[in-house]
């Protein structure tokens, strides 16, 4: 489900005028994980070169991250988003929207979208 969602929110990013997609996906990620790269959520869990970490998310984190993708590719959309960085404004906002949501739904599991 991930892996599909991803790939709708690239094509979506493409037609926004998205080039970089490391730099991209990074932003949303940045913003699910309180400042986190995807290199340093990695490391953070012990994974092997190019292991992919949505492979190794249990369901809460895989859910909020789906959650991520598919408001980004939402607002892409709908706020006709047409520069790469709008869009990785974008991504990185909605990554602090869902982090914020899950700080609210139960402390307890905020910690792991954050490295502090």
């Amino acid at each position: 489900m991930t892996r599909k969602g991803n790939y709708s929110l690239n094509q979506t990013a493409k037609n926004a005028g998205v080039k970089n997609f490391d730099k991209f996906h990074n932003s949303g990620y940045k913003g699910l994980y309180n400042g986190e790269t995807a290199d340093d959520i990695a490391k953070r869990k012990g994974l092997r070169y190019r292991e992919d970490i949505l492979d190794n998310m249990g369901s809460e984190e895989l859910a909020a991250n789906l959650f991520r993708i598919t408001q980004t590719e939402s607002r892409l959309k709908r706020d006709k988003v047409d520069t790469e960085k709008k869009a990785c404004d974008t991504h990185n906002k909605i990554g602090k929207i869902v982090r914020r949501a899950i700080k609210e739904a139960g402390r307890n599991n905020a910690r792991r979208f954050t490295h502090t």
